[in-house]
């Protein structure tokens, strides 16, 4: 459901919220919140609700000591693990500088900026997001251990899939929450999950996915679980990945997924940092479907990127980031490397080319990479690169 400003104000009033949480996310897409009572809201949306930058990871050399919070009430969401007398809500805020502006390096104003470039050069972007993670006991007081919660495999049932009851409840948290899970399953490793989603705008899939990771880790602790998104959580067991899956058309609604595609294949080496910014990102490579070259097929085994075409549309399914990137700065990224393929009419290398280049290695080698990058200078802000680069 959209809100305005007005609706959210009467929703608050009608439905007894008592707190409403303000959230955003640092550099490296880490959800942050601060709660404010309702008499604070109009405030927030008028003025912005102050925060302290340089506290938050990424924003260090913020040459502002706060910022501010003015959220976007078509975010409004019940956070429904909460009271139903006494309602908490939430909204996804964008930051800006005291002087008005929004500040360069928020990376959903960042991804704001590059739909308005898509929009510009008449392209409609599409994202779904395909995200795995692990569900591991935790001990008697309350902390994660490394013991998965079951030995089952892929797609098996119950009982052997111990976690169905889990992903059911998470399903159903997530779509009163306004999101459209489309399906899910037990993946390859012993208590790995997946859980994916309807197509959505950008934005919107972006949010999606930071929703969706909040609600997972606060489902499995009331199992007396710890979700686990990072990228190898069991050195010897199937890595986690976040398969984005892009479709795009022109505005006299051509497919334009190909061009698309062989732009990101372009860039793919100079934004590997963002896409996969732990030292752990680059061990999944290669491990079990994981890719580790820069290639395409339409066979969907291991491929960088499987696409397909379905009664004339294409998909283009990136799988190479994983779950601990930032959306929001991957999407930007995405988006103008897609841009760049539809400029200039960009064609896909030889499928499955075995002369391809290989990813980073290393975040070492990601980190170089992107430093050299006149792509990722020209789209992402120093501060950003700094955060992302620090070895």
């Amino acid at each position: 459901m959209q809100y305005t400003e007005d609706e959210v104000m009467k929703y608050i009033e009608e439905e007894d919220a008592k707190f409403i949480r303000l959230a955003f996310r640092d550099a490296f897409g880490i959800q942050k919140n601060i709660s404010v009572m309702p008499g604070e809201v109009k405030k927030a949306f008028e003025d912005g609700t102050p925060i302290s930058a340089r506290e938050i990871a990424g924003f260090e050399e913020c040459p502002y000591s706060s910022l501010y919070l003015k959220p976007d009430p078509d975010t409004l969401a019940v956070l429904p693990w909460r009271p139903d007398s006494g309602k908490v809500l939430r909204m996804f805020c964008d930051l800006y500088t005291p002087d008005g502006k929004e500040y360069k390096s928020d990376t959903r104003s960042m991804l704001a900026k590059a739909l308005e470039k898509a929009k510009e050069a008449g392209i409609d972007f599409r994202f779904s997001n395909e995200m795995e993670f692990y569900l591991f006991v935790n001990d008697d007081e309350g902390n994660p251990t490394k013991k998965p919660y079951d030995n089952a495999g892929y797609m098996d049932i119950a009982p052997a899939d111990k976690c169905e009851n889990v992903r059911r409840e998470i399903t159903l948290t997530i779509e009163k929450m306004g999101l459209k899970p489309e399906r899910s399953h037990h993946e390859r490793g012993p208590g790995q999950n997946e859980i994916d989603f309807h197509y959505a705008r950008p934005l919107k899939a972006a949010d999606q996915v930071t929703t969706f990771k909040m609600a997972v880790s606060t489902i499995a602790n009331r199992y007396g679980l710890t979700a686990d998104f990072s990228p190898m959580p069991i050195p010897d067991k199937p890595g986690n990945g976040y398969h984005i899956n892009i479709y795009a058309e022109d505005k006299d609604g051509n497919d334009v997924a190909g061009y698309v595609a062989a732009g990101i294949l372009e860039k793919i080496r100079d934004i590997t940092i963002f896409l996969n910014p732990m030292d752990q990102s680059y061990a999944r490579f290669g491990n079990n479907t994981a890719p580790d070259r820069v290639n395409w097929s339409r066979r969907g085994d291991s491929e960088l990127m499987y696409i397909e075409s379905y009664k004339g549309r294409t998909r283009a399914e990136l799988r190479s980031p994983d779950a601990c990137s930032n959306p929001y700065l991957v999407y930007t990224l995405l988006i103008y490397a897609g841009l760049s393929g539809i400029e200039r009419k960009l064609e896909l290398p030889e499928e499955m080319d075995e002369k391809g280049a290989s990813l980073p290695g290393s975040r070492k080698e990601a980190a170089k990479l992107a430093l050299e990058s006149d792509f990722v200078k020209e789209y992402v802000p120093e501060e950003i690169i700094r955060s992302y680069t620090k070895l």
